[in-house]
């Protein structure tokens, strides 16, 4: 039985979603705000987070960052198409705007789930000849081993989680300010330059690319 864990502090929607998850075979949980989901996910491991923005205290956009490995679905009443932007490229594997339909609720939660139960616990990412080793944050490109350091690799990291997008500089920084406090946006040109430069040096090929004013992406060809 999957387990679903509801952080919403409005109590009618979350008995609602209680009582229709349960229906659907669901074994649930409950968070009424921020640190209280975070209290549970240190010692629970739910299958899947339904996640609302405006809690009490730590708010959604503050918990997202810290929920590791788990496949975590946005409930918001913000309709704007930034908001979603910045919150999928944090990591959300989906935003649903309120009021929804609960079939179409139903069904994101079955895609996010089956899209979990494929990823093999995706212990590593796969880019052209580029591997990373999520466990043991090692770099490999065409088998040959390239070192890099704890900023960039975590930069290297949200790239290849999307390969295909551009990444604001601003939503690098964010998403890498937990782990690498000391990256700043003066320095953030100096770390792609040195990953490219690593991963160039293998076998000639420059993998990342530069979206002038806006960010930086994978080089598809």
């Amino acid at each position: 039985m999957k387990t679903i864990l509801i952080t919403d502090d409005d109590i009618h929607i979350g008995n609602m979603l209680e009582e229709i998850l349960t229906r659907e075979g669901y074994n649930i949980l409950r968070a009424y705000s921020g640190t209280e989901a975070l209290m549970i996910l240190e010692n629970k491991n739910p299958d899947l987070v339904l996640l609302d923005l405006m809690l009490p205290g730590m708010n959604g956009e503050e918990v997202l960052p810290k929920i590791k490995n788990i496949p975590t679905i946005i409930l918001s009443a913000k309709a704007g198409i930034s908001d979603k932007v910045n919150l999928l490229l944090s990591g959300a594997a989906d935003y649903i705007t309120k009021p929804f339909d609960i079939d179409e609720l139903l069904a994101r939660i079955t895609v996010a789930l089956r899209k979990s139960d494929t990823s093999v616990s995706s212990e590593s990412i796969t880019f052209r000849e580029i591997t990373i080793d999520l466990v043991a944050h090692g770099v490999m490109v065409s088998d040959v081993p390239v070192k890099c350091t704890k900023t960039e690799f975590a930069i290297l990291k949200i790239l290849m989680q999307n390969p295909s997008q551009v990444v604001a500089k601003s939503v690098i920084l964010d998403r890498i300010s937990i782990d690498t406090p000391d990256c700043v946006e003066s320095s953030l040109k100096v770390h792609i330059s040195n990953i490219r430069r690593k991963l160039k040096e293998v076998n000639g090929t420059d993998y990342i690319e530069a979206v002038w004013g806006i960010g930086f992406k994978m080089r598809e060809d």
